[in-house]
């Protein structure tokens, strides 16, 4: 089995409303779908979310990664070969989601090739997984309704607040969360970098003091020894994300002491990296948890076939509910959320079939 053409599709679909953190703000979902397909006839698909503010990607710049670096190293090759591949595109430093995107299809075509589903390809640890909702910036009164929305409509128990803003702001929302919801639901908060050292160490003690379970990224990633006086002086454990993207990057950040849990992301670690990832935190003794870098359909799939593959990351609540702030979407079968809960697919590969006619509407190269 060959590799023949490889594809970069970006697409713009609204949200129902928009989605603000600290770093960023988004209004409709401008994603590229990367489609891979085979001598045999076989199609795989992966999802790259552009963050530009992140990580420095844009839409733009994905489908120009994809089509002239990516497309030539791809084309001829097995799609079983993956760890050749990824020896290949590695050449091409950054691109995190361009490749991540690539990684997702790739296992999508073998799972297909083979039979058999992503998540038992990856390990089989589970058929379901506990979801968690991430709760955009808004006045406390928006994020409890959004919370309370995703607890009666689907079961969710677990929510990443975002914060980073004025610390009287935030603290007032999650004390709000947290009476409107209860103790036993489950609490975490993501400053996405918004706060000094400073800040971020008088928020994590207070973030403590309302049953807060882990800070993520509190303070610029740059500055490293306010990280780590972060970490040291922090009630609550300091979760590494968008400072830790790379393999590499994640040894450092445990090594040096800046970061005591790692998240994971399919978007920009596909699931190559991101098994491996894993199973450095797991040697370490390193909690590991499944990010949403606000993923579409294709990338709440994918994210869940990542829980329920690895053991490590079964036991956690996994990120997969933003693609609910979408008006739509180009995947013909939705992911399915009950009981707080998100199931693996099990038809091979992903599971995912394309509507050609949504596809058609939603793309905007044509």
């Amino acid at each position: 089995m060959k590799i023949t053409t490889v594809e970069a599709i970006p697409l713009a679909i609204p949200y129902r409303r928009p989605f603000t953190f600290a770093s960023g703000k988004v209004t409709a979902a401008d994603h590229v779908l990367v489609r891979i397909t085979t001598d045999d006839g076989l199609v795989g698909h992966g999802e790259a979310p552009p963050r530009p503010y992140t990580y420095g990607e844009t839409a733009a710049s994905i489908v120009a990664a994809v089509r002239d670096l990516f497309s030539p190293v791809l084309v001829g090759a097995d799609p079983f070969a993956r760890e050749r591949i990824r020896a290949d595109l590695a050449r091409t430093v950054a691109n995190n989601a361009a490749r991540g995107a690539i990684d997702v299809a790739l296992w999508d075509l073998v799972g297909q090739a083979c039979g058999q589903p992503v998540h038992v390809l990856l390990g089989h640890a589970a058929d379901d997984v506990r979801v968690a909702h991430m709760i955009g910036l808004g006045t406390p009164a928006e994020m409890v309704a959004d919370a309370v929305e995703m607890s009666d409509e689907y079961g969710v128990d677990a929510f990443k607040v975002k914060v980073g803003r004025d610390l009287g702001h935030d603290l007032v929302a999650v004390r709000e969360l947290r009476r409107e919801l209860g103790d036993a639901v489950e609490l975490y908060a993501d400053a996405n970098r918004g706060w000094d050292a400073d800040t971020a160490i008088v928020a994590a003690r207070r973030l403590d003091d309302l049953a807060v379970t882990m800070l993520e990224e509190p303070n610029p990633a740059d500055d490293v020894l306010g990280r780590r006086r972060i970490v040291r002086e922090s009630p609550i454990p300091i979760v590494g994300d968008e400072s830790t993207i790379t393999l590499g990057g994640v040894a450092r950040s445990l090594l040096d002491g800046d970061s005591q849990s790692i998240s994971v992301k399919v978007a920009r670690t596909g699931f190559t990296d991101s098994a491996k990832i894993v199973g450095l935190c797991e040697g370490l003794g390193v909690t590991t948890m499944v990010g949403n870098q606000i993923d579409g359909m294709l990338g709440s799939v994918a994210s869940t076939a990542l829980g329920c593959g690895l053991r490590a990351l079964a036991h956690h609540p996994v990120e997969v509910t933003n693609h609910l702030l979408m008006t739509d979407d180009v995947i013909a079968e939705p992911p399915v959320i009950a009981e707080g809960r998100a199931a693996a697919r099990q038809a091979p590969g992903l599971g995912v079939t394309i509507d050609p006619d949504k596809l058609a509407h939603y793309r905007v190269d044509r």
